[in-house]
């Protein structure tokens, strides 16, 4: 044991070192002193002195050795714990319910943070210059393994981090974003789990809640790709149904008031697609003002839009989308590459209703969907 603390390069190490060569500097000396001046009675005096300040010098040493060998230990302790950092765009109940699922994998597999893992979470509050900040905190820091919450903050993840696993949770197109090249092989150190709502279900669904359908408004960030893809894919799929689409275009919460009066103005249109927007979601209550007091209902992706005013969803579970990542953060822990693992997504969605809103609007459950999962606004 002395031998590894004298040879390792430590901070304890080489404080170990000094201790260690100084008092064996001051055994030396004084054994030559005992030595060469052994007929003086001066000297015979001294040497039981100088015995009991070796044995004093040996003893401190030892205990010394000891606490600097249970620093030292409980250091390396520290380092075998995984660091995972998790990066989530903004603070809204969607993405917030997927933080909440990737721990809830993470404990199901047996890891607790703080006690056998630990996470460094970053929220950037949608501001993209925290976004590059924290994603750089990753990488020049200990971490082992990155997840982005939502597609900005996986893109400025993948952007920074090269040699580590990343991880996206809740991109819409993560080709289109360029985190992988492909679903099924990622190519990379990156990979992860999509959000992609059954938008073909999603129209037909509205539809149903909207019988003879003719103009359909659909409201997006512009600068949100998710947002975008999922968009001009459901404009191009009510076309194809004979439905007219009017598009609008917020670029931040600050446009969403002003933009949401105008849409629902002079009976443009008769319903409302929003997709899977950060932006949006993050500020319904100002686009369902708007709507409700035209009389126009909402129809979102995510169960929580629903919650907070949308009429219905054939919904992706967002908590699931979380626990979805959380088993794939699990078997990267355990070794697996990010680019031996194929883009995870869930396959079906779950018809979520809001009961007050459809009463609040005086719409009537359309046959067939008895069976839907009901819910009440605000929850």
């Amino acid at each position: 044991m002395l031998t590894s603390f004298l040879e390792t390069k430590s901070p304890h190490g080489l404080a170990i070192r000094r201790a260690f060569f100084v008092s064996m500097d001051g055994i030396e000396t004084t054994t030559y002193a005992r030595l060469t001046n052994k007929r003086t009675a001066k000297v015979r005096h001294r040497s039981g002195s100088m015995d009991k300040k070796i044995m004093s010098v040996l003893a401190a040493l030892a205990l010394f050795l000891g606490v600097a060998g249970f620093f030292e230990q409980h250091a390396q302790d520290k380092k075998t714990m995984p660091e995972v950092g998790i990066l989530q765009f903004t603070s809204h109940p969607a993405l917030d319910q997927i933080h909440a699922g990737i721990i809830d994998a993470l404990q199901a597999a047996g890891y607790q943070p703080g006690k056998n893992i630990k996470i460094d979470f970053q929220n950037a509050q949608g501001d993209q210059s925290n976004l590059k900040t924290m994603a750089t905190k990753f990488a020049n820091g200990q971490t082992d393994l990155a997840v982005g919450i939502a597609t900005p903050a996986a893109v400025a993840l993948a952007n920074t981090i090269q040699d580590n696993p990343v991880l996206f949770s809740a991109s819409t197109n993560p080709i289109q974003a360029k985190l992988v090249k492909s679903y099924q092989h990622p190519g990379s150190n990156v990979t992860g789990v999509t959000d992609q709502a059954p938008l073909a279900d999603q129209l037909k669904m509205i539809q149903a809640f909207v019988p003879h359908l003719k103009r359909l408004g659909v409201i997006y960030t512009s600068s949100d790709d998710s947002a975008v893809s999922e968009a001009r894919a459901m404009v191009k799929l009510a076309q194809q149904a004979g439905v007219t689409v009017k598009e609008y275009t917020i670029t931040s919460s600050n446009d969403l008031n002003q933009t949401a009066e105008q849409m629902v103005s002079h009976q443009q249109v008769e319903a409302v697609f929003v997709p899977t927007d950060n932006t949006i979601a993050a500020a319904m209550p100002t686009l369902i003002k708007n709507t409700d007091a035209a009389g126009v209902p909402v129809f979102p992706t995510v169960d929580t839009m629903v919650a907070a005013g949308g009429v219905a969803a054939e919904s992706i579970n967002q908590r699931e989308i979380g626990r979805l990542t959380g088993k794939m953060m699990v078997k990267i822990l355990k070794g697996a590459s990010p680019k031996d693992l194929p883009v995870d997504f869930i396959e079906k969605g779950t018809l979520v209703v809001n009961r007050s809103q459809l009463e609040r609007l005086h719409m009537q459950l359309p046959a067939g969907y008895q069976q839907a999962k009901f819910i009440d606004q605000g929850e």
